[in-house]
């Protein structure tokens, strides 16, 4: 069986050396996504190198999505053709609330469609960027699969996740399709 690839898709301002993403693009087979600015995201940009990535990796990808790189990939899923494997979903925000980042409101309104891939939303019992209740309505209009973490804040370097073998495992489901936990 061929290896597949997986993909980071970090949120707003990237994800820095202590988050679980970073740490995985260490791992063969890993590649970030890479955006033109991770401080004052676009969506058509994100969404065009979201689909050069994907052209590049081909259909067996798998993307591993942080917090605004979450809501990018949802976008990305409604205009694009390309097919991926799946994607794993971590700590989507809520494109709603009224302190959502002004840098990044061409992300708002979150799609609501279900997703063309299978999926996994990750989530946090005390997430400060979006309640678990969002995230779960995000699982259901995304057809995603729904895992609550407990509490991890927003699953990122303040949560000290290291390696976050948890997430790996969610990954590895993804590529092989097996149902881990």
């Amino acid at each position: 069986m061929e290896e597949v690839q997986v993909l980071t898709a970090p949120g707003l301002n990237g994800s820095g050396p202590l988050h679980w993403q970073t740490i995985w693009e260490n791992l063969p087979g890993v590649k970030r996504i890479e955006q033109n600015n991770w401080d004052q995201p676009e969506l058509t940009d994100w969404i065009n190198n979201i689909e050069d990535a994907v052209s590049k990796a081909g259909p067996d990808v798998v993307i591993a999505a942080h917090s605004l790189g979450c809501l990018a990939l949802a976008h990305w899923a409604q205009h694009t053709k390309l097919k991926i494997r799946g994607a794993l979903l971590v700590a989507p925000p809520d494109a709603e609330r009224t302190d959502f980042p002004l840098a990044a409101k061409s992300f708002a309104p979150a799609p609501m469609q279900p997703l063309p891939f299978k999926s996994i939303v990750v989530s946090s019992t005390n997430d400060q960027y979006a309640s678990l209740q969002r995230q779960k309505t995000y699982a259901s209009a995304w057809g995603s699969r729904f895992v609550n973490v407990g509490e991890a804040g927003h699953i990122n370097a303040d949560s000290n996740l290291g390696e976050w073998e948890n997430g790996q495992v969610l990954v590895e489901e993804l590529v092989r399709n097996w149902e881990t936990l």
